[in-house]
């Protein structure tokens, strides 16, 4: 169970940091020690519209002067933040106190998930062993107190985001990454979303317990909705170190988070904040989370103001640019065939979630010149003007859901797509009845 949580229709600032000191007391109790190293495991900018910065901020204010304190944003394979981000994200943290995770060089073999195990949980789909390589620092350093923080929201890969999603995607290598996006993908992104124990998940649950067992670690986990005035709030804390912790926090997430409706959407607009999304590879979360809620034959277009390139990394960018988002049968054998794709298995599972099947355009709106309708349109997407896209879709005056243009049309709009789940009520009950 928890250690503890808090529940409302808005949490206050002020009582969340009260909770952060209330881990701190709890922990010291709890593991008999003072903290003399302690490692805060927050998530990178793409989740910055949680508070996670500055909840990590709060934390590492909050622990004693004498303590050595370290962060680690959970990068996975994202861009490294420059000293300008940290201090936008975390704050009066110093930066040199803020860590780079390196996916390919600053990890260390900790174990591995059997083939076996993987096929069992995958029901056959996947059927290869996903090794576990985790962050040199988390698994070598001697630490006194982790503190995970994290925000559970529907997610992609494993069902909703955070818990230990921190450590081996977060904090893990290349084969990690690689291994265990390729068989979420293989599963079939819409089996993932909205189920509280994926495969992948469960396949994490069983390394956590046989590997990380003597991690001193607790979970901060935060959930946000938005409230009447359309603000994204906080309306859950739960803090703990087990399995239950994750879970609570998820079946609220599945509450708050997910917007259903009888019958699909012909038309979705959405926003991608310039500030977070740079990138394909994390802009699509508007493609993720609004697939299921897409009309066959529809529109989703993408307002992506900060998007400057197709992938994280300039291997993965490269790789997008050459086979795009294609459907899941022809990336599955342009695999079996290509060895750029096999060794970024990562890369080719995200060109399976990154497609519509054939069933709705994906348009891209980019701004800030950067990507041309050119570029857009060679990795599988569709294109539009920005300047024209944001005359006829002002996203400073669309309101959250339904709008109607002036020349009639009927839109959808997302200002965030990235913190929830839009599905049709029959798409949702397949996927979680699976």
């Amino acid at each position: 169970m928890p250690w503890f949580s808090l529940q409302a229709e808005s949490i206050p600032r002020a009582d969340i940091e009260q909770a952060c000191q209330r881990l701190l007391d709890e922990a010291r109790t709890r593991l008999k020690h003072d903290f003399r190293r302690v490692l805060l495991l927050p998530p990178d900018l793409t989740r910055a519209h949680s508070g996670a910065g500055w909840i990590t901020e709060t934390l590492y204010n909050l622990l004693p002067k004498s303590c050595d304190i370290h962060v680690i944003p959970t990068l996975g394979q994202h861009v490294p933040h420059t000293e300008a981000e940290n201090k936008w994200m975390f704050g009066s943290i110093p930066h040199e106190r803020i860590h780079a995770h390196d996916w390919r060089n600053g990890v260390v073999r900790v174990g591995t998930i059997p083939a076996e195990k993987v096929k069992e949980t995958t029901g056959g789909k996947a059927d290869w062993e996903i090794p576990i390589d985790l962050n040199t620092s988390l698994m070598q350093e001697p630490w006194d107190l982790i503190v995970n923080v994290g925000h559970v929201v529907p997610h992609e890969v494993l069902g909703f985001a955070n818990h230990n999603k921190n450590y081996f995607i977060g904090l893990g290598g290349k084969e990690t990454i690689c291994a265990s996006h390729l068989a979420a993908g293989v599963y079939g992104i819409e089996n993932n979303l909205g189920n509280l124990i994926t495969p992948l998940r469960a396949c994490y649950n069983w390394a956590e317990e046989k590997y990380l067992g003597h991690l001193p670690d607790v979970y901060l986990q935060v959930v946000m909705k938005r409230d009447p005035q359309n603000k994204l709030v906080h309306t859950g804390v739960f803090v703990g170190d087990d399995l239950e912790t994750y879970l609570q926090a998820a079946r609220l997430s599945r509450e708050v988070n997910i917007t259903t409706f009888d019958q699909p959407i012909k038309k979705i607009v959405a926003h991608m904040q310039g500030d977070e999304f740079r990138s394909t590879w994390v802009a699509n979360k508007a493609v993720y989370r609004t697939r299921m809620a897409m009309a066959d034959g529809g529109e989703l277009l993408i307002i992506a103001p900060g998007l400057e390139r197709f992938g994280e990394q300039p291997d993965v960018d490269k790789l997008i640019r050459k086979y795009g988002y294609a459907p899941t049968r022809e990336v599955l054998e342009l695999y079996k065939t290509n060895a750029d794709l096999q060794d970024l298995a990562h890369g080719a599972a995200h060109l399976i979630h990154g497609t519509s099947e054939g069933r709705f355009t994906i348009r891209y709106a980019p701004g800030g010149g950067h990507l041309t309708k050119a570029d857009i349109e060679q990795v599988k997407f569709a294109y539009a003007d920005y300047e024209e896209t944001l005359k006829r879709y002002p996203i400073d005056k669309m309101k959250e859901g339904w709008n109607t243009m002036p020349d009639g049309e009927e839109i959808f709009y997302i200002s965030t797509p990235s913190a929830g789940l839009w599905s049709t009520k029959q798409r949702l009950e397949r996927a979680t009845s699976a």
